[in-house]
């Protein structure tokens, strides 16, 4: 069975590739040396730091594997080399919308699902703002159902 390609921004991918590295290159080497430490403490039976270093060691490597896994599936899409998308929001755009009820504007970025992150503004492809944002061009409204109603947003600028 072919596993399928998860698309991932520059940034995301370079996100991911440095938490692998800070898990293999200093947790994993801590979680050893905290696990060699409690041994020390002889009976291992009852030795909490033992048992606690062991669970985290538990996550780090749980961890690694699927940051291993995702980074061999990674599809690095980036349309910043290409002048004709950039005038439409495509994967990776920095898009700032204006609610056409309030006047609000708020600055999204489309990025895989990953890497989707709402406290950082950072909106999942497969979202349904993502959705009718892919394609459309600056002065474009667009209409997203959510769950309070129909929300129509002016997109006001595209950036990559």
């Amino acid at each position: 069975m072919v596993e399928e390609l998860i698309p991932f921004t520059k940034d995301g991918y370079q996100s991911l590739q440095d938490e692998l590295y800070k898990l293999k290159h200093t947790e994993r080497p801590k979680i050893i040396q905290d696990i060699a430490d409690a041994r020390a403490h002889g009976d291992l039976s009852e030795n909490a730091e033992y048992h606690a270093a062991r669970e985290r060691q538990g996550f780090v490597e749980a961890r690694i594997g699927e940051l291993e896994g995702n980074l061999g599936r990674a599809n690095i899409i980036d349309f910043t080399a290409d002048s004709q998308a950039v005038a439409q929001v495509r994967f990776g755009a920095y898009v700032t919308v204006q609610d056409e009820a309030s006047g609000d504007k708020k600055t999204y970025r489309v990025v895989g699902d990953l890497e989707a992150d709402l406290r950082q503004n950072k909106i999942s492809i497969s979202s349904p703002i993502a959705r009718a944002l892919l394609g459309k061009k600056i002065d474009d409204v667009i209409e997203v159902n959510a769950p309070k109603g129909s929300l129509e947003y002016t997109i006001m600028e595209i950036t990559y």
